[in-house]
């Protein structure tokens, strides 16, 4: 088995010079890499001290998989499917719940005790312990959704496989996203967030926290705690004042609410659906 070092440099090598996987052990860096990504081993971004830091290497092993993997007819029950990817196996001995017709693709991570309800997690995503994908909602290519976290009905997180750099969309422990919620772009939502149902956050939606006596402007980042609902900002066009969207941090998680129990209830706290 190869060191992450040598793999890196063999995957790097082979994305700069896609030759090179006509060559002795670099289609074989590629599969060991989506191996160990899918294991859990790797992972496309992590937190550190200084933030999250992209291992662009590993997404550039995830681009190089599509080009080494042949066409294929997967048949699963009265399914069938023609894709590239195989669907994720060991569910039972990983402790994962999917509920059909659920999907996990190979290469993406579940953590023990999440569940997957007939919903969609993509290739390179990674989803963390105790957490729901709730109905419809998608896990984008590469998102990073921490543990305890609820993605509810219909939620959408976006994928970047392209460029290798690009920050993926991460949602952080213990954040509830509401239903239809999109985010996209490479937005983080940080720890015990709460996005009310229907916001929508690009890497350039305002985000505004309405909660004090002066907004206060972020863009690409829902800070820790924060509660969030859609809002609209007025802007001038040279056809005249027009509404575009943004989204509003109405208030903080109250400390006194049970862990469990505020994600609901950290909304209505402020009237909001969710």
């Amino acid at each position: 088995m190869s060191s992450i070092e040598e793999l890196s440099q063999k995957v790097s090598a082979a994305f700069a010079d896609r030759a090179k996987l006509k060559e002795a052990g670099y289609a074989e860096a590629v599969r060991e890499t989506l191996a160990l990504l899918d294991s859990g081993a790797l992972r496309v971004a992590e937190k550190g001290a200084e933030g999250w830091k992209v291992n662009a290497w590993v997404k550039e092993a995830i681009l190089l998989f599509f080009g080494i993997s042949d066409m294929k007819v997967m048949e699963v029950g009265p399914f069938e499917f023609f894709d590239k990817i195989p669907l994720k196996k060991g569910l039972e001995a990983a402790g994962v719940r999917v509920v059909p017709p659920g999907v996990v693709r190979y290469g993406a991570h579940v953590e023990k005790g999440a569940v997957v309800m007939p919903g969609y997690v993509n290739i390179g995503a990674r989803v963390g312990a105790g957490t729901m994908v709730d109905t419809w909602a998608t896990v984008g290519s590469c998102a990073q959704v921490g543990r305890d976290v609820h993605l509810s009905g219909g939620v959408g997180l976006g994928g970047v496989l392209e460029p290798p750099t690009a920050s993926p969309v991460i949602i952080e422990d213990g954040a509830f996203i509401g239903s239809r919620c999109i985010v996209v772009e490479g937005v983080v939502v940080e720890e015990e967030a709460v996005l009310g149902a229907n916001v929508v956050l690009t890497s350039s939606t305002p985000i505004i926290d309405v909660s004090g006596p002066e907004e206060k402007v972020y863009k690409g980042r829902v800070p820790a705690r924060s509660v969030v609902i859609p809002g609209m900002k007025e802007k001038q066009f040279p056809a005249g004042r027009y509404m575009v969207p943004c989204a509003l941090i109405i208030g903080q998680r109250k400390e006194s609410t049970d862990k469990k129990t505020s994600l609901n209830s950290a909304l209505r706290d402020f009237a909001v659906s969710v």
